[in-house]
């Protein structure tokens, strides 16, 4: 049976008045008209602050942690941290703990469940990307046993077919490696004043080969007159400007332009890497950063790569206490931009 705050209030005050008429009794010269005032005075009295008592301390509590609880289940959880324990109330100390436990809590799930997906998917990722070079070696090495070794030129054309199989899968062994290495600290970062001028120039020399190929244009803009000096890991730079090129060119239009801009602030030098090719549909933008995360999947595979390089671009920017941004338009181009430390 639910009892209400109103008919508890009045039975205890009831039991009080009773209790006071009764002990009254005992006292002489106590008239019945004084026993009726007290009974009546102590039964209105008792009630009231024994109702608010339980309104207040009790029922008006209980009944936000109620509250608290639908919240929780509809995933809220928002709350002022300003307004915990300032409160002598008990039942409120204890609401506003729960609270933040269980939210604590359930936002530490809603992160393992994250990360338990995101492991899913990389194993799965991973999986594939070793399963198709080493099926390919496997498939020219198993033909030329089953026969095709005889052949001179069927020999060698599988036997280069599975070098290229193989040295693709050494170079995302080596990026997983270095990946990882990234992850855990293992790699630290040499700083070094260097010409990001000179840099960019032997990436372009180095990329040349590859640009021509696509009738694709490299040039570099810069505001800064001379040597452009800045402290970084000369290599590890070095790999972000030809990772970040080698993509532009790769991913950009035939008869394109990769542009480079350094520009100059007060303690920085700004980097864009800039080309006029088809761009990045906005819903991906956010993921291009991930391991193995490929825009479209087919062409991917058909310009080549592990997949790895804009995820270790990150890492090594992030090592240089800096990050790098991407703005896309279709049909318009694609920058990747960051900022690395001046050095004088």
């Amino acid at each position: 049976m639910s009892l209400s705050p109103r008919f508890i209030a009045f039975l205890l005050a009831f039991l009080i008045a009773v209790s006071t008429v009764a002990f009254l009794t005992f006292v002489e010269g106590v008239t019945k008209n004084m026993l009726f005032v007290a009974a009546a005075s102590s039964l209105v009295v008792s009630f009231f602050l024994i109702l608010f008592a339980i309104e207040l301390l009790v029922y008006r509590e209980v009944n936000k942690m109620y509250k608290t609880i639908h919240k929780l289940r509809m995933r809220d959880f928002s709350v002022s941290r300003k307004n915990l324990i300032k409160s002598n109330n008990p039942f409120k100390k204890l609401n506003d703990e729960i609270f933040v436990y269980v939210a604590k809590k359930q936002q530490e799930i809603e992160e393992l469940k994250k990360l338990e997906q995101f492991r899913r998917e990389f194993l799965a990722d991973v999986s594939h990307e070793l399963k198709t070079p080493v099926f390919a070696a496997q498939g020219f090495i198993h033909t030329l046993i089953d026969g095709a070794i005889d052949d001179e030129f069927v020999r060698d054309k599988f036997l280069a077919k599975a070098a290229k199989s193989l040295d693709g899968l050494d170079a995302l062994v080596k990026d997983l490696v270095a990946l990882s290495q990234m992850e855990t600290g293992e790699i630290r970062m040499h700083f070094e004043q260097a010409d990001l001028s000179h840099i960019t120039q032997e990436v372009f020399e180095q990329l040349e080969k590859t640009a021509q190929n696509r009738n694709t244009t490299l040039k570099l803009k810069t505001d800064v007159p001379g040597p452009v000096w800045v402290k970084v890991d000369t290599q590890r730079i070095t790999q972000v400007m030809t990772n970040l090129v080698e993509n532009a060119i790769k991913y950009g239009n035939d008869n394109g332009k990769v542009l480079v801009t350094l520009e100059e602030d007060r303690k920085h030098i700004h980097v864009s890497i800039r080309d006029n090719g088809p761009g990045i549909p906005p819903e991906h933008l956010s993921r291009i950063f991930e391991r193995f995360y490929r825009v479209d999947k087919s062409r991917s595979k058909e310009r080549g790569g592990t997949g790895l390089g804009l995820a270790i671009v990150k890492h090594i920017l992030n090592a240089h206490k800096t990050k790098i941004t991407v703005m896309s338009k279709l049909e318009k181009g694609t920058t990747f931009s960051f900022k690395l430390e001046k050095s004088e």
